[in-house]
């Protein structure tokens, strides 16, 4: 029987344009920065976290570099939320939209919707019931 631990996703990166502009996307969504680590004089690395967890999203910003093409392999990352109505209030008067109203991807089920971030990255938001 083996004493390591079993392994874990522990973050995930975006490449980033603007610092700033991102770190206040990701407040809009209830995420915390955590801290910022220079690498070399390369990049920033930026560790986003949502309250009581840890550092789950690395926004990475390569200086000289202000966009990045995200791929057709890209898909999103998923948050939830208590109350949907209430978050996209608070995102719409920071100018940001869902990419369409909340729906149910079946009867009975979650009210989700899609977002995007300054750099295009997609975010779905899934309120919990």
């Amino acid at each position: 029987m083996s004493n390591k631990k079993p392994s874990e996703l522990i973050h995930t990166c975006y490449r980033i344009g603007e610092i700033d502009r991102s770190v206040s996307f990701y407040n809009a969504l209830g995420f915390e920065e955590l801290r910022r680590m220079p690498i070399g004089e390369e990049a920033i690395n930026v560790f986003m976290g949502l309250p009581g967890d840890g550092p789950r999203l690395e926004l990475t910003y390569n200086h000289g570099v202000d966009a990045y093409e995200i791929g057709t392999g890209y898909g999103h990352i998923a948050i939830t939320t208590g109350d949907l109505e209430a978050m996209l209030s608070r995102l719409a008067a920071l100018g940001i939209e869902p990419e369409k109203p909340p729906y149910s991807v079946r009867e009975g089920g979650s009210l989700l919707c899609f977002v995007r971030d300054p750099d295009g990255y997609r975010v779905e938001i899934i309120e919990k019931v």
